[in-house]
């Protein structure tokens, strides 16, 4: 280890829109897709620390998923004559260095040396945006592209999805909503709320348009989700919303435990989907 200060552990919050990205995770060797990870260690690098910085990202996020608030823990460690950062300094000076315009550190935090990002998560949100009375995608407004799912039909049976959604809460074992790749070593997960609610007119569409297109929000709470468990339960909720199956229907999946079963082979798109907030006790 050079010579240096002890280093100092940070927990940064940060935002990114996720078109441009492979995922959040750094993408490392000669492949061209980039992840977010990688702009914020390229960034870190001109904190001239004693040791190379890595980000311990809280939450993963798949190409093209955003997030208003995902985290990171990092540790800086400066020259023996130097003061640590503060975490305003640490912030301001990480968003001066980023190079890409889809990615801003919203504040960072001291925290002890033994903190984990991921391990210490006590709540993840997740919102998923939804449009109807969009006949096709590009009569979606170019503000609103990519940051939604825009469904054909009118209408959504908000009532229907709601009564399903209600079979998904509480500990279960989500196997039926996991899609292969996952590094879970349990299935199990405690889903504390799912909700499905109309969203305001968006700012982004004329007065004439807004006749036809509706936006919605579906948001699901949990310490911890399986690989594309989210955007698995979206699109089976979707279903529900369109009228292809019943609410009870959804209770039989879940309880199947059947990844590959005749209803779980839609996944909501990558796009409409935002990691809304990582929570941790004792802060922010």
């Amino acid at each position: 280890m050079g010579a240096g200060s002890v280093p100092a552990r940070y927990l940064v919050y940060f935002q990114y829109l996720g078109t441009d990205f492979n995922g959040v995770a750094a993408v490392r060797g000669v492949q061209r897709a980039v992840g977010v990870q990688n702009y914020l260690e390229e960034a870190a690098e001109r904190l001239n620390s004693v040791m190379p910085v890595k980000f311990t990202i809280s939450s993963r996020t798949d190409a093209g998923v955003h997030a208003l608030s995902n985290a990171a823990h990092l540790d800086i460690q400066r020259r023996s004559d130097l003061p640590p950062f503060s975490p305003e300094v640490l912030t301001e000076a990480l968003n001066t260095h980023l190079k890409h315009p889809a990615i801003r550190v919203l504040q960072a935090f001291r925290v002890p040396s033994h903190f984990h990002a991921r391990h210490a998560a006590i709540s993840r949100t997740y919102l998923y945006r939804l449009a109807t009375g969009c006949p096709r995608p590009d009569r979606l407004p170019v503000f609103e592209r990519n940051r939604c799912w825009a469904l054909q039909a009118d209408c959504l049976d908000v009532a229907a999805m709601q009564e399903a959604a209600q079979h998904l809460l509480g500990t279960h074992d989500f196997s039926a909503f996991q899609s292969a790749g996952s590094p879970a070593s349990s299935p199990v997960r405690t889903l504390r709320r799912a909700s499905v609610s109309p969203d305001p007119a968006s700012p982004f569409v004329l007065p004439e348009e807004s006749r036809q297109l509706q936006f919605w929000s579906m948001e699901f709470e949990s310490q911890s989700f399986l690989y594309k468990q989210v955007r698995r339960m979206t699109a089976v909720l979707v279903a529900v919303g369109l009228g292809a199956l019943m609410p009870a229907q959804v209770k039989a999946i879940l309880e199947s435990r059947d990844p590959l079963g005749k209803h779980q082979s839609r996944v909501a798109p990558a796009h409409g989907l935002f990691l809304k907030s990582v929570l941790y006790e004792g802060l922010g």
